[in-house]
């Protein structure tokens, strides 16, 4: 027997900490009037071996046009131009399906080949990204996993917000399909975000949780707020769940895995990252954005607790060796 417990809204006071019952219900505006500028320093990392190497490459190939001329310039541009073309309108437009399977010592018997469909980073209104949604919304149509999760940032762009809705109406999954808040939802408007996505039937849990049970055993499911903009709150998540229960926590920024890790939680799954879009050997990821700086894209290990980050379905149309990703993860006993 299948059965879904909504737990309610939390109550106004958790401990010592007074929460005031409509934020539970209508999470506040972005904290600033209009989205940070993407390419901040403090809010993304650049690789100095991707800067050094540019710079060598410059250099190079300066002298390379003295030497060999025209043909060389030409040659190039060719493929400078080739390259380019796959980075904004091949890769980021042709995600993959990850089938990923975890081994977790906790997991309840009855729980064993559970499946968890994971959609992250979606930042509707890019290049791509309504296409890459619909690929999405498919896979998960076909595999059918049990539970369907989307980890946060589902718009880029404000007017993009009302296609949610429409794009997201027939997700549906036997234990229900859950949402966590990004930085980007915050940042365009999480009142909106929130409102598109129960249009859908998609609750957003925000330092909340509901209890899911399959097979007769049960499964906690946690989603906390967004670390950078939001208030992410572990204690006001927990009210209620029991201490030896298994948890899967849905927090966007995978950094966030080395404290919650401290609370009992079985498997984080997160995104933020967008395995850091541009990826090259020996030089590795491109760029990494705040909370994003330690768990790049795959399976990690954090003290007691199993993460796995995806690289996300959309963001900026440009990746390389990266491609945008929808992943149906299997759990199963260690």
């Amino acid at each position: 027997m299948t059965t879904i417990d909504d737990v309610g809204n939390l109550p106004p006071e958790v401990g010592s900490f007074r929460r005031p019952q409509e934020h539970l219900i209508h999470p506040g505006p972005a904290r600033s009037s209009k989205p940070p500028t993407p390419m901040d320093p403090l809010r993304i990392q650049l690789s100095s071996a991707w800067m050094a190497t540019g710079l060598v490459g410059g250099i190079g190939a300066l002298f390379a046009l003295r030497r060999f001329g025209w043909p060389l310039l030409i040659g190039g541009s060719v493929l400078g131009v080739a390259t380019l073309g796959h980075m904004i309108f091949g890769e980021p437009a042709r995600p993959v399906l990850e089938q990923v399977e975890l081994r977790l010592p906790h997991l309840p018997p009855a729980l064993d080949g559970i499946r968890i469909g994971q959609i992250s980073d979606i930042h509707l209104g890019l290049l791509h990204t309504s296409n890459n949604l619909r690929w999405a919304v498919e896979q998960m149509e076909r595999e059918s996993p049990e539970l369907i999760v989307l980890t946060g940032d589902q718009v880029m762009l404000r007017r993009a917000i009302p296609q949610l809705t429409a794009l997201l109406r027939g997700l549906r999954a036997p234990l229900g399909v859950y949402a966590i808040a990004g930085n980007h939802d915050h940042w365009e408007g999480l009142r909106d975000v929130q409102s598109a996505l129960q249009l859908a039937g998609i609750p957003m849990l925000i330092n909340q949780h509901r209890r899911l049970t399959w097979n007769g055993a049960d499964l906690w499911l946690l989603g906390v707020d967004d670390v950078w903009d939001g208030e992410l709150d572990y204690e006001a998540a927990l009210a209620g769940v029991p201490q030896d229960s298994f948890k899967v926590l849905l927090g966007h920024a995978p950094d966030i895995a080395d404290e919650a890790t401290n609370y009992g939680f079985d498997l984080q799954l997160a995104g933020h990252v967008h395995g850091g879009h541009l990826r090259l050997p020996l030089l590795g990821a491109l760029a990494r954005p705040r909370y994003g700086r330690r768990y790049l894209d795959g399976i990690y290990q954090v003290g007691g607790m199993t993460l796995y980050v995806s690289r996300g379905l959309g963001g900026a149309p440009l990746r390389l060796f990266c491609p945008p990703e929808a992943a149906i993860i299997t759990l199963r006993c260690a």
